[in-house]
């Protein structure tokens, strides 16, 4: 019996180990299509959850326009194409264009 247990974990590590070294294609046409909306996705994701739970900076924008939010420790940040959260100081804050 302890020799089996001795043999099933390295089969087990082996295993395992090939699982992680499979590759996604993420090439051509179609690999590009699914990281736009993969993209687009986590975008809307974040901004719907800032909205929800940080506060819109009025008046003001980031440097290329973005709208700004501020969270709860007073942070200022701007959501960029992918769906991550850049940070930035006020300093660096511009005003809003009048509509």
């Amino acid at each position: 019996m302890k020799i089996v247990k001795f043999l099933m974990v390295p089969a087990m590590l082996l295993s395992l180990q090939t699982m992680a070294q499979t590759k996604t294609s993420t090439e051509g046409k179609v690999g590009k299509t699914i990281n736009k909306v993969g993209n687009k996705t986590a975008q809307v994701a974040v901004k719907g959850t800032a909205v929800v739970a940080d506060k819109k900076y009025d008046g003001k924008v980031s440097a290329n326009g973005q709208t700004v939010y501020i969270n709860k420790y007073d942070h200022y940040y701007w959501v960029d194409a992918k769906g991550k959260k850049v940070y930035v100081t006020k300093a660096s804050l511009k005003n809003a264009p009048k509509h």
